[in-house]
């Protein structure tokens, strides 16, 4: 049986909430546009789970799932997912433990019971897990010659000290070559359970035919059982700047300060402030006063992070060594200028103009319907906020965004670490 509820009209999408015979829980969208089928899923719990002393385990579990589950070995279960072109992948973040299947409707059963297999009965064996472990440990100390990487690891390393965050989720050389088959076992038993999965699916399937594959693919799954709490957390050490010395002659700059959580109401006035500042590419004020007008970066830009348990606004950068101080004082400025006179209306009606017209592009297939509701369904947004949000843009006032810049800015103070050799820092 399964039960549904629409969202309004005004959304780009029609979406229906299902519930399987066995208690799955999942968004649909019914589509016969094309003859596919778009799944994404997202478990609660990733590498904020890591054990202490070994990062990367979640990390790891992900890269593990598709090679080889049930009675198939690696190579033969990518030989039958290849022969179907069906396409199955798994991701870890630092909250969630995630992934994706693609399949055109005819190979339905076939792919789904793929999907349970690589969720229910991966094998972890040896050989696949040596390889999957000297790929990362390759990849990890290519890493540690890139200033970019060096700049980020430093930069959550301070601003989340003593806390999970501040490990680096792919792990190290040396902690990732201690991960053991029981490390990855115990994960995957904590992490894939059923109550704790976010789920949606986009594609030409019925809603009673896809509540029978849900059933088989998550329902059999054991029960969730609680996962340990990650502590709130805030950006510590704002107002230091931190050098990793490497010479070369630009340096990369990583900045943050404070955040607003998507789940936060205060978040649709910080995102159209963060476009204003520095989230939109060629018109945000970072691009034109860094950039365009002074010349000191080819690149400069922020973002809203938000995670479970800790939120942020996080910028880069790079620039001559030079012209560090240069650049970070204008950023510094832009920020008190937006803090203390706010942007001009037509500035910020053009910013909500935008990100209004903009928001159905990220609608324009299956696979990227799929994954933006499960995003919302894992942040417990509701299933009609893809009708809501555009609303919620083009009503955010002056005094929302000075209400925004004041919670974001603060006093000014920022965590900036900079890989390079910088001068007067």
């Amino acid at each position: 049986m399964t039960a549904s509820v629409e969202t309004m009209s005004s959304s780009p999408t029609t979406v229906n909430a299902l519930t399987s015979a066995r208690g799955v829980e999942a968004w649909h969208v019914e589509s016969d546009v094309v003859p596919l089928i778009a799944v994404s899923f997202i478990f609660e719990g990733g590498s904020a789970h890591d054990p202490a002393d070994k990062p990367g385990v979640a990390q790891m579990l992900a890269r593990l799932l598709d090679e080889g589950a049930g009675e198939h070995d690696s190579d033969a279960f990518q030989e039958r997912l290849a022969a179907r072109a069906i396409e199955l992948s798994f991701n870890a973040g630092n909250d969630a433990l995630g992934g994706s299947l693609k399949t055109l409707v005819k190979h339905a059963d076939e792919a789904f019971e793929l999907l349970r297999l690589a969720l229910a009965e991966p094998r972890f064996d040896q050989d696949s897990i040596e390889r999957v472990r000297a790929q990362t440990i390759a990849g990890l100390k290519y890493q540690q010659n890139d200033p970019g990487v060096m700049a980020t690891r430093r930069f959550f390393e301070e601003g989340f000290a003593g806390h999970p965050y501040g490990r680096p989720t792919s792990g190290t050389p040396e902690s990732v070559a201690a991960i053991t088959r029981d490390d990855l076992i115990a994960m995957h038993k904590a992490i894939i359970a059923r109550g704790r999965v976010k789920i949606a699916v986009v594609g030409a399937i019925s809603g009673d035919n896809l509540a029978a594959l849900l059933d088989k693919v998550f329902g059999s799954l054991p029960e969730a059982k609680a996962l340990s709490m990650i502590e709130p957390a805030s950006l510590q050490k704002l107002g230091s700047r931190i050098v990793v010395d490497l010479d070369v002659p630009q340096s990369v700059i990583r900045f943050g300060m404070n955040g607003i959580a998507w789940r936060d109401p205060g978040f649709i006035p910080a995102y159209v402030l963060n476009h204003i500042l520095g989230g939109g590419a060629f018109t945000s004020r970072l691009f034109q006063e860094v950039r365009e007008k002074r010349g000191l970066a080819y690149s400069v830009g922020t973002s809203l992070v938000s995670y479970r348990s800790a939120s942020m606004t996080w910028g880069y950068t790079a620039t001559k060594n030079e012209r560090v101080v240069e650049a970070l004082d204008v950023i510094a400025d832009e920020m008190a200028n937006l803090t203390s006179e706010g942007p001009s209306d037509e500035e910020l009606q053009k910013a909500k103009d935008y990100l209004v017209g903009s928001y159905a592009l990220g609608f324009d297939t299956s696979t990227k319907i799929a994954h933006t509701l499960a995003q919302i369904a894992f942040e417990g947004l509701g299933i009609d906020y893809i009708a809501r949000r555009n609303g919620l843009v083009a009503a955010v006032t002056q005094t929302d965004i000075r209400k925004a810049a004041e919670r974001i800015f603060g006093d000014g103070r920022m965590l900036t670490v900079i890989a390079g050799r910088p001068t007067g820092v």
